[in-house]
């Protein structure tokens, strides 16, 4: 039996009458459809893309790009909200209290350099903005003309944004402590779908894992 397919014919935007009113009108009820958000697209802040940008980059770019691969918060909402209240030198962590869900207030270590941004940035400063600036906020709140001008100067994609440096952060994580839960707190995710979505396993690894063992299999 061959398959018979329904075609419906759109009326002319002109054309008036019931029968066009009435095809408008199923139109207009017909819901949207969401589209699968494309996976892949987001490509990472590494560390070749760093040392390319920390070249052309100025302060206070600078230490953003350092703390937020070493990080991995988000940069509008965490970042530049920093404050120095909630860094504990004891610890080596820095707490994040503003968040719209409860895994989103958490605690994130600081690594040697992180460490030592930080120390330099604040100095004997004990409150405070850590990115105080000229703004009706009272702290930094964009870096997007500085880090256009860093990336083009470094010869880097326009698809590379600041906030690449999280996906890194995430990749890398997961790729050294193979701790997805781990990675989950330290990013604020609840769920381990939206976690994945920071990870880009690097093809080298999967390359890797296919050969261990099988070196006595090549092909003659």
């Amino acid at each position: 039996m061959a398959n018979e397919f329904l075609v419906f014919r759109l009326p002319e935007p002109w054309a008036t009458g019931e029968r066009n009113r009435i095809a408008w009108g199923l139109i207009g009820g017909v819901p949207r459809i969401r589209l699968m958000k494309e996976l892949g697209r987001s490509i990472r802040l590494d560390e070749e893309a760093e040392r390319k940008l920390l070249a052309y980059a100025r302060q206070p770019l600078r230490d953003v790009i350092i703390l937020m691969r070493d990080t991995g918060m988000r940069n509008r909402k965490e970042l530049f909200r920093m404050r120095i209240e909630n860094l504990d030198w004891n610890t080596r962590t820095i707490f994040v209290p503003d968040s719209k869900t409860p895994t989103g207030r958490r605690y994130i270590p600081m690594s040697d350099r992180v460490l030592d941004v930080l120390m330099i940035r604040c100095g004997e400063r004990r409150e405070g903005w850590v990115f105080p600036a000229n703004s009706a906020a009272g702290h930094l709140t964009t870096l997007d003309k500085q880090f256009r001008a860093a990336r083009k100067a470094a010869g880097l994609p326009k698809n590379l944004v600041l906030y690449s440096a999280r996906h890194d952060f995430g990749t890398r994580v997961l790729q050294k402590t193979g701790n997805l839960a781990a990675v989950m707190r330290v990013m604020g995710h609840s769920d381990p779908r939206i976690a994945m979505h920071y990870q880009h396993p690097d093809l080298e690894l999967i390359r890797h894992g296919l050969n261990v063992g099988s070196s006595d299999a090549r092909v003659q």
